[in-house]
């Protein structure tokens, strides 16, 4: 895989750890544009059910077009477990995920926001060069699908408070470990067929922990400034992505909501949005 494959991967990788869903809503769906260069390359979808403060979350995501046609890219999720005051706590997720290398499937058990067992078939080549997982890695840790689980603030500006962009996410996926690193930069107004209303618009970074290999790719995410995320709020409690961008050797990566829906039990539609 080239360089610059690698670093599209681990943008898109750090742009959907960054995201930020709902934890007050009952249900969301929601699907979203995957934009290479202003390009669409690709599609996503997310729906999460949320009863109390338990939480099921499923994701979906396809390449198409070119990309499609040369990547074979697709993969879907899911995960599970409770919403906390700052974070969500995972009980562990799966991932089916197709490329031109094949199928790859991994399953994560968790407790406590520690890692109990995980598997990954195939495993990752063993390299010389691979920096280990810890067992120290794995313990503190969100999964990258219950990573889309975070609460609004509760500051005194409500889910518009900047301490809602402030957050670590630590994500272990089932083979690596590393940090999305979310700071506030500024709160605008966005008005589109899709969104129309204010966005908290945060900056991120991402921090290689374990797992990786010391390569072109990982230095280049790691010194890389041009990533950010703009989160919508919908009610008092609930942040949603609206979008996410990540600039990448070839180009800006760009994840935008084009429709979504959130609804509580009695069928009232809280937000919704169409493109």
């Amino acid at each position: 895989m080239a360089p610059r494959d690698r670093s599209f991967r681990l943008a898109l990788a750090c742009a959907v750890a960054a995201i930020a869903s709902p934890a007050a809503a009952e249900t969301l769906s929601a699907s979203y544009g995957i934009y290479l260069a202003g390009l669409p390359i690709g599609k996503a979808n997310i729906g999460a059910s949320i009863a109390g403060d338990r939480y099921k979350v499923d994701v979906s995501a396809k390449m198409t077009g070119l990309v499609g046609a040369v990547t074979k890219g697709s993969g879907e999720a899911t995960a599970s477990g409770a919403i906390g005051q700052r974070a969500p706590t995972s009980a562990g997720y799966a991932l089916r995920a197709m490329s031109s290398d094949g199928a790859r499937t991994i399953r994560v058990a968790m407790a406590k926001g520690n890692v109990q067992a995980a598997e990954m078939t195939p495993p990752l080549d063993e390299r010389p060069d691979r920096v280990p997982v810890t067992a120290a890695h794995k313990r503190g840790v969100l999964d990258p699908v219950s990573a889309l689980i975070m609460p609004a603030p509760h500051g005194p500006q409500g889910p518009l408070d900047p301490a809602g962009c402030d957050r670590t996410l630590p994500i272990f996926d089932g083979a690596t470990r590393f940090d999305v690193v979310m700071s506030y930069k500024t709160t605008r107004q966005v008005h589109t067929k899709a969104y129309s209303g204010p966005v908290l618009v945060c900056a991120a970074r991402y921090v290689a922990q374990g797992g990786h290999r010391p390569r072109a790719a990982v230095k280049y995410m790691e010194d890389n400034r041009d990533i950010e995320t703009w989160l919508a709020p919908i009610g008092p409690k609930v942040l949603v992505p609206y979008r996410i961008a990540v600039g990448t050797m070839i180009g800006q990566t760009v994840i935008e909501a084009n429709a979504f829906n959130v609804q509580t039990t009695t069928g009232t539609v809280r937000a919704s949005a169409a493109q």
